[in-house]
């Protein structure tokens, strides 16, 4: 419940000069209200609200979504009790079934089942039913609408329904507590429960450190390096980082602010002139604070990025995207993250640092000299081919077969021309450094400061929420549900999932590095287990684990229906050789070794092909990593065409007879 898994794309906003939010009064907090169903929620943020024949309501402001509250007095079980929730909202619904699964039941509830409906790709929407029993009472929540909408507004609908509880129901927490010692037998409770995640999501190795009043208590690996290698990782071993790469470029900018190279409420076109978006009274409203607080209402594009990215594309490039860019949300209005933003917060940093120097090489050059080095983060790199020359994680997620196996390295360059939003390798050693000097303050042992603890801790403020009891800082995240103000940060590559944390009131702090897709499972459940050993917290994790891996399976056997492996060889027959799209280059199609291929600027990916419910055909990339991504064969204007849409665009690749 506390995150809906949708995706999409959004509406324009206006060129009106965008409000600081430094200036911006807080909004007053939203009290619980009586679903009617023996439970209460805090109403969506900024979606309007009704009472309609004793359901709840909510409609998004673009008025094509909505999420309501149904009770439904008695059921069969949870399938039954969502099937009769919809007819209830909107008699002859009639919608088929994907999938329904039964999580563990939290927060206070008997039972819970999630309805996953079929929809075409074409139709752009996001239909889901979850059914949430106390006693014989179900209350069910639907949502309906365009993808788009429901994607955009994520974070409200998770502030919402995250607080959505039985009437008598009080939430587990930490508050005053004092964390337990990680001892020896605390440590191998820890360090067991991710050999256990290891083993059921088929992880291949993991970094893993754990920190404690002031000092690293634990660092190594679990694992190997590679799928059917030998080589174990150890605290030494490199992994790519991904998205954790932010919060270390905002503590450049900290040591910046602190040298008054800059300031947080500086307008970023006077430091950094060259910047722009995709107008002018937009441009003019972004602060440097603003860069990489995903609260500028900029949507996500990382497709660009994704496909259409070689070893020539320039750090430039971020700046040229930018300039495009619009918001699709006002100001402060919802989280939505945006690489490329982040990627600019970096590259501007490195700039004023050695304003003489191409703006990729700057960067390099300050994160090394200002962060890395100071702190002993000496196995931390921006360059693939120095990480990569020795003790370094391979990449590895799931394909079409199903198994874990390796996956091509060849993909993650692309973050390289972005590398601020992203592109380091690190270890669990170096990410403990970090974690550290969190913890810490900006202190070093030397007793000397990196950053001051003031713009230090300015990444750390609450800009917009993620959901009910979290919100995004610079780079950094809080989850402060259970009464303990948790920070991290996690970072996705292909291959590659991580995550760190650190609690500055106990002094905690803890580093995971995964060297699989199948990682992203793993991230959540650990940071429960934590805080379950810290603070003697309720048994959740292994029975969520032992949950996971079962309806992964079932979600993945689910997935892979209608698609085939290798493509029907009479909708391959009808693909053009080369297709061009304005924003992601050149896309051509080849036959080799008996498959067919689909390659890119970034790389290339065997595929098969899915026939889609509308009548439609989709091309399916089967490389791991990749795997399940669509582009749907079409025609327009008399060629044909392949559409792959992100979650707020749609991008076509036509037919090129060059």
């Amino acid at each position: 419940m506390k995150k809906l898994a949708l995706a999409a794309s959004a509406l324009l906003l206006t060129a009106s000069p965008l409000p600081l939010l430094a200036q911006e009064a807080a909004p007053a907090a939203q009290e619980a209200v009586d679903t009617g169903t023996g439970a209460t929620i805090v109403p969506v943020p900024g979606w309007a609200s009704e009472t309609r024949d004793g359901m709840l309501v909510f409609t998004a402001p673009e008025g094509d979504a909505t999420a309501a509250v149904v009770g439904v007095d008695a059921a069969e079980d949870g399938s039954a009790a969502v099937a009769a929730a919809w007819q209830k909202l909107s008699p002859g619904f009639e919608r088929e079934v994907l999938i329904a699964q039964e999580p563990p039941a939290r927060d206070g509830w008997d039972q819970i089942t999630v309805v996953n409906y079929k929809s075409s790709p074409a139709e752009k929407i996001a239909v889901q039913g979850i059914g949430l029993r106390k006693g014989d009472r179900w209350t069910v929540v639907l949502i309906n609408g365009a993808l788009a909408t429901i994607a955009k507004r994520n974070a409200q609908l998770n502030q919402a329904f995250g607080s959505l509880k039985p009437a008598d129901f009080e939430r587990e927490t930490f508050a005053g507590k004092e964390a337990n010692a990680l001892t020896p037998a605390r440590i191998a409770e820890i360090t067991g429960f991710v050999e256990e995640a290891m083993k059921g999501l088929e992880v291949p190795g993991v970094g893993l450190a754990l920190i404690e009043d002031g000092k690293i208590v634990w660092e190594g690996g679990l694992g190997v390096t590679e799928q059917g290698g030998t080589q174990k990782v150890d605290e030494n071993t490199s992994f790519m980082v991904a998205s954790n790469t932010k919060g270390m470029a905002t503590l450049l900018l900290s040591t910046l602010v602190d040298e008054g190279k800059l300031a947080w409420d500086q307008k970023v076109t006077e430091v950094y002139p060259e910047f722009r978006l995709g107008s002018d009274a937009t441009t003019d409203s972004v602060r440097v604070e603003h860069l990489i607080c995903a609260c500028t209402g900029l949507p996500r594009k990382d497709m660009q990025w994704v496909m259409n990215t070689s070893a020539e594309t320039p750090a430039s490039d971020t700046f040229a995207q930018l300039a495009l860019t619009e918001p699709t949300s006002g100001f402060g209005e919802v989280f939505q993250y945006n690489n490329l933003m982040a990627s600019a917060a970096g590259y501007i940093g490195g700039h004023l640092v050695y304003p003489a120097m191409e703006i990729g090489a700057a960067f390099d050059r300050a994160m090394d000299e200002r962060i890395f080095d100071p702190l002993g983060m000496n196995d931390t790199t921006f360059d693939f081919s120095e990480a990569m020359k020795a003790n370094w994680a391979k990449p590895h997620a799931r394909g079409y077969a199903g198994p874990v196996e390796e996956a091509p390295m060849d993909w993650n360059y692309m973050v390289y021309p972005y590398r601020p939003a992203g592109g380091v390798w690190s270890t669990a050693h170096d990410m403990a450094l970090y974690a550290l000097n969190e913890l810490n303050n900006g202190k070093m042992a030397d007793g000397a400061q990196l950053a001051s603890a003031e713009n230090l801790l300015k990444r750390r403020e609450r800009y917009v929420p993620l959901g009910e009891n979290s919100w995004y800082g610079m780079g950094l995240m809080e989850d402060a549900g259970l009464g303990k103000q948790v920070y991290f940060h996690g970072g996705s590559l292909i291959g590659y999932k991580s995550n760190f944390w650190f609690i500055p009131e106990d002094g905690i702090g803890a580093v995971l590095l995964t060297n699989s897709d199948t990682g992203q499972g793993m991230l959540g459940l650990f940071q429960r287990k934590l805080l379950e050993v810290l603070y003697d917290g309720n048994k959740e994790a292994d029975e969520s684990l032992a949950a996971s891996v079962k309806l992964g399976a079932e979600a993945r056997e689910k997935g892979r229906e209608g698609i085939i492996e290798k493509g029907d060889p009479t909708v391959l027959a009808t693909l053009a050789p080369r297709y061009v799209s304005p924003e992601l280059g050149p896309l051509t199609i080849s036959t080799e070794n008996g498959l067919t291929w689909a390659t890119v600027t970034s790389g290339k990916s065997a595929i098969g092909t899915k026939a889609n419910d509308d009548g439609t055909n989709s091309v399916i990339f089967m490389t791991p990593g990749f795997f399940g991504f669509p582009l749907i064969m079409g025609e327009r204007e008399g060629k044909r065409v392949l559409i792959l849409m992100d979650a707020q665009h749609e991008y076509v690749f036509t037919e090129d007879a060059a």
